[in-house]
């Protein structure tokens, strides 16, 4: 260059020069920028051009125009995922959550597939429960909307075959059922599934997990196996892959990350909160819901909340009902009429709360619903992502709040690692901010309530109380019995047992109501909870439990195939107490030991008593310890000799005086440890011995199925008048 053309840069402009030369696509997508600033739509138009849209896809147009119509423009990861390779006749393995969009991601391209102008069955979607299937079925028929003559027919349990039969007979192109439903169909001969183009497995894991893998086996054999297959899951566990290797062909695999389906619409939170202060918990944070929802829409607020057992599902729902709430409660046991009822009540908003189990939602979608509440850690954490997934759906916002106890530490750990996201710790407001949220509410209706009038005779009463009390006493004390605050209770001396039993980790305030709590020390990994409805393993074998209770003994054990739900649900439904009475259950070979912190009654007991479970009597009574028997302790048996001696410290463990009751030099009794005569080996303890005559009874149970044995040729118990006597 001429020295005369010589032109000084600045520092900034040789940056810029550098930096073209070293990458010129720089250069071209400033300049592209510069150009779109002229027409501020060119940018919109051009994202537009790049993103996927269902008209990308290959849709036919009757379809397209039915997706259209429900104004849906974009699909969902899952769907962009899925419908190309399902659409070129390819299977499909897809991993997604729920709420992602799985139905039509399989819907659309099914409807794409199957022959309208043909009667015979030529898609079958299998789904877990009955309202999924619904639900699906509902969504199905909706993008089939511009289709003509194609039927979709929904066929599950719990309602009669007729309806769905006739429909069948009158012909249906794709059949959307439970497992159980479908094969029994297939039996009856009212199905027929060897035309079948294309086979759905809906929420693959959670049937599986249902116990539906032999079900899923039978209808797979069914069809014919040159159709298209179709696999969707929330996870995918060693079980799901073999479902995949020998039921699909070369499938591809599509995956949507748990992050993307989970933490972007709902907010996911979570309170330390012992077990026996959770239903005081869940009342004050349904309480308070509505403030965390714009102003305005308290009205479209509903909650759901997740127990575990059927059990569970019956005593919350009830509690929250007893304490002012339009609560209800879903689960197994609920006819599919009373379901359907209830899941209308939630969306017409005369229902607020649905209490209910993992399987009793699983396909529930209302709009309604903006919290959802963990009563209970789900035992996996790929069912808290299916739980938290009733709310924050299709983009709407939504709240998840979860009720971990002190000791559940690494529950919390393993669902923060799954969904890639650290929760929120939120405190459980007080009673005094349940009373005060509640007192707010009235003073925001008191404008409407003083211009519509009619207060004079109010006005009069007070003035006259006025002359005796302030007017801001008063007002107060109106507005306190408005929000039921019946003000501070009696103070109630505790006797001694009942002392220092607040755990570290619990906090109560100056009333002495539990306010929060923290996780115990060193309990990063999680262990597993053994017995009942949520006490701690309690050592030793004392009939009484210290501030806790009393520790019954009931008759009927392991032999009896029984389980703490069963026997819970017997003491609470015959003795008429509340199940969250009930502690800690340990189930032994022909008895169980039970802590029952509620004082019972003569009448209450001789209720349990005479109440079954797994076809035997309960016989209920106070247990005595290892080394001790009550008035109608035989070691398990109705006949049997006393012993050779006769032992007067009951309830002491294995102490209690030798075989001859002699003294020791002080007077008191021997320590009742070894055998007579040699003092060098420990003498059998009681429950050894009684474990032995268990082996002993089972052995002559076996060969003379005699004294309440299990008749093999009849499959059922019978009693002989026959017993052994020990």
């Amino acid at each position: 260059m001429p020295a005369d053309d010589h032109i000084e840069y600045s520092e900034a402009e040789r940056a810029k020069a550098c930096s073209e030369e070293e990458n010129p696509g720089l250069v071209e997508e400033e300049h592209a920028d510069a150009s779109l600033k002229l027409d501020p739509d060119a940018r919109d138009e051009e994202e537009d051009a790049d993103a996927v849209t269902f008209a990308s896809l290959g849709l036919p147009d009757e379809i397209l125009a039915a997706v259209t119509d429900m104004g849906f423009r974009i699909p969902t990861p899952i769907q962009a995922a899925a419908i190309p390779p399902l659409l070129e006749l390819r299977d499909v393995v897809g991993i997604a959550q729920t709420g992602t969009g799985k139905t039509a991601a399989f819907g659309l391209p099914m409807l794409a597939i199957v022959d309208a102008d043909e009667r015979d069955v030529q898609a079958l979607v299998l789904a877990p429960t009955r309202e999924l299937a619904m639900q699906s079925a509902q969504a199905v028929e909706d993008f089939a909307a511009r289709t003509a003559r194609l039927d979709v027919v929904p066929v599950y349990g719990g309602s009669p075959y007729g309806p769905q039969i006739g429909a069948l007979k009158r012909g249906a192109q794709v059949v959307v059922g439970t497992p159980g439903r479908v094969i029994d169909l297939i039996e009856k001969g009212a199905l027929d599934l060897s035309n079948v183009r294309m086979l759905v497995l809906d929420e693959a894991d959670e049937m599986l997990r249902m116990g539906f893998a032999e079900d899923v086996e039978t209808i797979a054999s069914s069809v014919p196996e040159d159709r298209l297959t179709a696999l969707f899951s929330a996870t995918m566990p060693a079980a799901i892959e073999k479902v995949a290797r020998e039921h699909l062909k070369d499938p591809v695999k599509v995956a949507v990350s748990t992050e993307s389906s989970t933490v972007d619409t709902i907010h996911q939170t979570y309170a330390v909160v012992p077990y026996k202060h959770k239903i005081g918990a869940l009342s004050r944070v349904l309480a308070t819901r509505a403030q965390h929802i714009a102003r305005g829409q308290e009205e479209a607020d509903a909650a759901i909340v997740f127990v575990r057992t059927r059990a569970d599902v019956e005593e919350v729902s009830l509690e929250l009902s007893g304490r002012g709430f339009r609560a209800a409660g879903i689960s197994g046991d609920v006819a599919q009429t009373e379901r359907e009822r209830m899941v209308e009540r939630l969306k017409n908003g005369s229902l607020d709360v649905l209490v209910a189990t993992d399987v009793a939602a699983r396909g529930l979608d209302v709009e309604r619903i903006s919290l959802v509440v963990n009563f209970d850690v789900p035992r996996e954490p790929e069912a808290y992502v299916h739980r938290i997934g009733r709310t924050g759906r299709a983009g709407r916002e939504g709240r998840a709040l979860t009720f971990f106890t002190p000791r559940e530490h690494g529950r919390l750990r393993r669902i923060e690692k799954l969904t890639g996201t650290e929760m929120e710790e939120v405190a459980i407001p007080s009673p005094a901010a349940v009373s005060e949220f509640r007192a707010r509410r009235i003073l925001e209706s008191l404008g409407a309530r003083i211009e519509r009038g009619r207060l004079d005779m109010y006005k009069g009463l007070l003035a006259e109380l006025g002359q005796e009390v302030s007017v801001e006493d008063i007002a107060a004390a109106l507005m306190a019995s408005a929000v039921g605050d019946e003000g501070p209770a009696p103070r109630v001396e505790k006797d001694r047992r009942g002392a220092g039993k607040i755990r570290r980790e619990e906090h109560l305030d100056e009333s002495g109501e539990f306010v929060g709590a923290s996780f115990e020390a060193g309990r990063d990994k999680d262990r597993p909870i053994k017995g009942g409805v949520g006490g701690a393993r309690r050592r030793g074998g004392g009939r009484s439990i210290p501030g806790s209770g009393t520790r019954y003994r009931v008759e009927v054990g392991k032999k009896d195939r029984v389980k703490p739900g069963s026997i819970v649900g017997a003491i609470a439904g015959e003795g008429g107490i509340d199940g969250r009475d009930i502690g800690h259950i340990e189930i032994y070979p022909t008895f169980s030991l039970v802590d029952i912190t509620a004082d019972l009654s003569g009448e209450q007991l001789s209720r349990i008593s005479k109440g079954y479970v797994s076809g035997r009597q309960l016989r209920i009574r106070v247990d005595e310890g290892p080394g001790g028997r009550s008035h109608a302790d035989r070691g398990g048996f109705e006949h049997r000799e006393r012993r050779d001696c006769e032992r007067d410290g009951r309830g002491h463990g294995s102490f209690g005086g030798d075989r001859q009751g002699r003294l020791t030099e002080r007077g008191d009794k021997r320590p009742h440890r070894f055998e007579k005569g040699d003092g060098s080996r420990p003498r059998r303890s009681v429950r050894s011995e009684r474990w032995e005559k268990d082996i002993k009874r089972s052995r002559r149970e076996r060969e003379g199925g005699r004294d309440g044995g299990w008749d093999r040729e009849g499959g059922r118990r019978h009693f002989g008048k026959r017993r052994y006597d020990d």
